[in-house]
């Protein structure tokens, strides 16, 4: 069918009309809110690089979880910042450690709202790497076992969801194991399964105090250059017991995201990072976006390339949004 009997502009004409036609859509429940708690009280510190975002003690922490819920955010991720760091990272599964301590008051006053814990070392060892260090090197098998006592650590504080960042081999299924030892068969692992070494974790590492102290992490996340290895890691993750597959970071790997939910059937999501949103607030700040409509836009087209759920610091900007109905 040929112009002028076909005119797509007709069904763009008016905003109900575009709304009738609207393929990809948006929902308030799509959204993961990622949180830094801190140790201290009335803290509520403004992370320079991510305006508008902030590290919380844990009694302002519940005072943003609290907005954060009524606006209708279902999830938040956490993430710790310890007043203590050592080699191994030991602080991570402390009883009484930060993200424990933060889980149990959450739950106690907000039941319903699905908690995720971040399950790594990098924010908690002395030399910042995801890992055990031994002879210069992360040790992959040492690693796994901190990391299936951190992940029954926060199963213990009453963590739904378990989230491995660390991108070590195997640790999904160590981490499995180790939940259904200690009878946490309820607990889901949403997976870094695809976790790219990526410029676009600067903002994070400042915000977490989690630079590493030499080095970097290539060699245990992935390079930005390879695509069909992203099928392979997800396979294994899915093979080993993960839940809920993750990609990140988003705008620069959508093509990833597209090849991962025509391959896997698993709930899917996708980590708009820290550099993907300061780069936003600051191209808004100067003028130079309009920070609603590219926001939009991002996170239209990560959920056009195949996401289930977005982890994003916009979570709470979006879902006043959403209830003021603009889209």
């Amino acid at each position: 069918m040929l112009f002028p009997e076909y005119r797509p502009r007709r069904l763009r004409r008016t905003d109900n009309l575009r709304a009738l036609v609207r393929e990809t859509h948006l929902r308030v429940e799509d959204l993961i809110y990622p949180l830094f708690v801190c140790e201290g009280e009335k803290i509520r510190q403004e992370i320079k690089s991510m305006p508008g975002i902030y590290r919380f003690s844990i009694d302002t922490l519940l005072e943003e979880v609290k907005q954060a819920f009524e606006l209708g955010l279902k999830a938040v991720l956490l993430f710790g910042i310890p007043s203590k760091k050592d080699e191994t990272g030991s602080s991570a599964y402390a009883k009484d450690g930060i993200i424990q301590r933060a889980v149990r008051r959450i739950k106690e006053r907000f039941p319903e709202l699905v908690v995720i814990t971040d399950v790594c070392l990098c924010e908690y060892t002395s030399h910042g790497h995801c890992g055990i260090v031994k002879d210069g090197e992360v040790d992959n098998d040492l690693t796994l076992e901190q990391l299936a006592r951190i992940a029954v650590s926060h199963a213990k504080a009453g963590a739904d969801i378990v989230a491995p960042s660390d991108m070590m081999d195997g640790r999904v299924a160590r981490i499995r194991e180790a939940l259904d030892e200690a009878d946490f068969t309820q607990v889901a692992i949403m997976s870094y399964a695809v976790k790219y070494c990526s410029a676009f974790y600067g903002p994070f590492r400042e915000a977490a105090d989690s630079a590493p102290k030499f080095g970097d992490r290539r060699s245990y996340q992935m390079d930005p250059a390879n695509s069909r290895e992203a099928l392979r890691e997800a396979y294994l993750d899915i093979e080993e017991g993960a839940d809920i597959i993750m990609v990140k970071p988003a705008l620069s790997y959508l093509d990833v995201v597209k090849m991962l939910r025509e391959e896997f059937n698993h709930p899917l999501a996708v980590y708009q990072v820290s550099g993907e949103y300061a780069m936003i607030k600051a191209a808004s700040q100067m003028g130079w976006l309009e920070e609603e409509r590219i926001l939009w836009e991002t996170l239209i087209s990560i959920k056009r390339a195949g996401a289930d759920l977005i982890i994003t610091y916009f979570a709470k900007k979006v879902a006043e949004l959403l209830l003021k109905g603009v889209k």
